[in-house]
């Protein structure tokens, strides 16, 4: 991967983190720097779990979302059980 894969990697998982986050239904406890630096874990690995079925550009774009709310979920019970 180049470096100019990495940077766009880097802003499509700030994107990616949003909308995991959009999807998840009530209040989040998670601070929005680190469900944006999950958004990034969530583009990195979605990516490479799509790319194994197809490289179709939705494909990815949802299998990255999907990951991003998953993790997204269990790191905000993590979160919230931790802080409170």
């Amino acid at each position: 991967m180049e470096i100019t894969g990495i940077f766009s990697a880097i802003i499509v998982g700030l994107i990616i983190g949003a909308l995991g986050r959009l999807i998840i239904p009530g209040k989040q406890h998670l601070p929005i720097w680190l469900t944006l630096l999950l958004g990034i874990v969530a583009a990195f690995v979605g990516g490479w779990l799509a790319a194994i079925f197809s490289t179709a550009f939705l494909w990815v774009l949802l299998v990255q979302v999907l990951v991003a709310a998953v993790i997204v979920y269990l790191a905000d019970g993590l979160y919230a059980k931790n802080a409170g």
